[in-house]
This record gives structure tokens, C-alpha cells and sequence, in this order.
């Protein structure tokens, strides 16, 4: 019985000993999960944003263009750089650039896969950008893109964005999109 006994202890102590240092080599880990009373519901603030989105693809200077693909067809994709400004006239005051790309996703409907960030350069919101990422069905009078993710005022942004083509040039190409977002964030 005693040697039952030491041989338990013993093996005890081994685990235990083993468990300690395995605790210490894990204490650079992956990853943690705090919950901090200053991340509930009641520290999240909404915010409704309405801005015109300027995509120009023609002329000297465009902010659209097509990297792969052809324009308006399945698989073509434009890289852009589009001023968003405060009002639909383009000469109004600029708040900040969608940046970003877009790309027809489908081949039997009007359909582009956005993957945008809206980078802001006015007034509080100066330096924060938000990200969409979604399916936009351009030919609908009203579309809704997730708001997925955004920096700075919006960290931790999750929200949806309703875009609305308020004009587009069929000669051109240009278009003028307005934008409202509902985002919700810390």
C-alpha cells in the first residue's frame, strides 16, 4: 500500500510539475479575451453620413479605371480613387475619397463586388476611414452594402451604406452616386 501510495504522489507531483511548465511556455499566446464594461452596448454611438460619390472614367484625369478585364463586363475590374464631396455638383466641397476597387461579379445581371474604404479628410471624422465590402446591383434605384469594418472615429464599425445613382453620363461613363450610412461604432 505505501508503494501505491508514493507511486500516486509521485505521479501527481509529474503532472503538476508538467502542467506549471507548460503554462509558462504558453504565456506568449495567441490571443485573449477581455471584456472591459467600456466595450458594452451603451458605449456605442450611431452616426448617418450622406455624401456624393464622383466615379469618373473618362477624360485626362479619370479616378476610375479598368485594371483587368473589359469595362462592363463580367470580370472587369477598376481600381479607383473617387472624390466624395457634399453635395452631387462636382465642385462641392470634398470630404474624403472612396478608394478601393470594384468588379462585375455576375454574368447575367447588372451586379458589382465592391471593396471599398471610404478615407475621410474633413472636419471630426478627418483621418478615419469606413469599409464596405458587398454586392451592388447599380441598376436598382436604391442598393445596400454592408459597412464592414472601419479606423480611427470608427473603430469597430458595423453598419450598411444605401447608395443611389443620382446621375450617369452613358456617353462618358461618368456617374454620381449618393451615399447615406448608418454605422454604428466606439
Amino acid at each position: 500500500m505505501p508503494q501505491i501510495m508514493a507511486s500516486f504522489l509521485t505521479n501527481t507531483l509529474l503532472i503538476t510539475l508538467t502542467l506549471f511548465i507548460l503554462k509558462l511556455t504558453n504565456a506568449n499566446h495567441f490571443s485573449e479575451t477581455n471584456h472591459h464594461p467600456d466595450s458594452s452596448a451603451a458605449m456605442t454611438t450611431t452616426t448617418h453620413l450622406h455624401f456624393y460619390f464622383h466615379d469618373i472614367v473618362s477624360g485626362k484625369n479619370p479616378t476610375a479605371v479598368t485594371v483587368a478585364g473589359k469595362r462592363n463586363k463580367f470580370g472587369g475590374t477598376a481600381m479607383i480613387d473617387d472624390p466624395l464631396t457634399e453635395g452631387a455638383d462636382p465642385a462641392s466641397k470634398e470630404v474624403g475619397k472612396a478608394q478601393g476597387m470594384y468588379a462585375m461579379s455576375s454574368q447575367d445581371l447588372a451586379s458589382l463586388l465592391m471593396v471599398i474604404n471610404f478615407a475621410f479628410s474633413e472636419g471630426k471624422y478627418n483621418g478615419s476611414t469606413l469599409s464596405i465590402l458587398g454586392r451592388n446591383r447599380f441598376l436598382e434605384r436604391v442598393r445596400e452594402m454592408p459597412v464592414v469594418g472601419g479606423t480611427g472615429v470608427f473603430r469597430f464599425a458595423r453598419g450598411y451604406a444605401l447608395a443611389k445613382t443620382k446621375s450617369y453620363n452613358v456617353a462618358s461613363g461618368d456617374a454620381v452616386v449618393e451615399y447615406n450610412i448608418y454605422v454604428m461604432h466606439h
